[in-house]
């Protein structure tokens, strides 16, 4: 785990933003939302266009599906979110110097110049039964590290042989509409944003911040 390319690393921030301009829309009408952070203005549930196409595209096995916990976030909630986790490390961790708590902080929340949830280019999800019961995926949704030793991050081998199953179902599936991995959150996925135009090698994100 220690060659994955962090989302503050140069190679990523470093990248271009050439912003398509695509609107956000709701992907409530089409696809299972989990309401457990949900907000007022119903900004979790929404995506980028394109995003949301090739979610509603996504193939899998008979009596599973895609259940959506988190698609926008507001630049605000980002920020506030980096920094309170920033701080939680620093208390963990008081020796780490300032930068090194920013790219600790970084393996679980985006810094907010870079965030693909501000941009609605990014997705949490996990998988579900019929009838909405989530399966195992071998942590909770937004498990950070230090909660899940480890376990949350997408190659974690410390979690049941069905958890592992379960979470090549869902990266076979969601790789096949062109999504990517963030590898330290099974369940963060994006398309267009700056980690995804680093991991296909593109010389620019399409998706940029916005506000809903």
């Amino acid at each position: 785990m220690g060659d994955v390319i962090l989302i503050s690393d140069p190679r990523v921030t470093s990248i271009p933003v050439i912003d398509c301009l695509e609107p956000l829309v709701d992907v409530r009408a089409f696809l299972r939302v989990d309401p457990r952070l949900a907000d007022p203005a119903g900004a979790f549930a929404h995506l980028r266009e394109g995003v949301a196409e090739r979610l509603r595209r996504v193939v899998l096995p008979l009596g599973v599906h895609l259940m959506v916990v988190e698609g926008y976030r507001p630049v605000s909630l980002q920020r506030k979110w980096f920094e309170e986790y920033r701080e939680t490390l620093r208390t963990t961790f008081p020796d780490m110097s300032s930068d090194e708590l920013h790219v600790a902080a970084s393996r679980f929340v985006s810094p907010v110049e870079v965030a693909p949830h501000t941009a609605g280019a990014a997705v949490d999800l996990t998988l579900c039964d019929d009838d909405g019961v989530e399966l195992d995926m071998g942590t909770e949704v937004n498990a950070t590290p230090e909660q899940s030793d480890g376990a949350c991050y997408t190659a974690s081998t410390d979690i049941s042989a069905e958890a592992v199953q379960n979470r090549k179902v869902l990266a076979t599936a969601l790789e096949a509409v062109g999504l990517v991995n963030y590898p330290t959150e099974w369940w963060h996925w994006s398309y267009g944003d700056r980690y995804w135009a680093m991991t296909r090698g593109r010389e620019a994100a399409v998706y940029g911040p916005v506000e809903l």
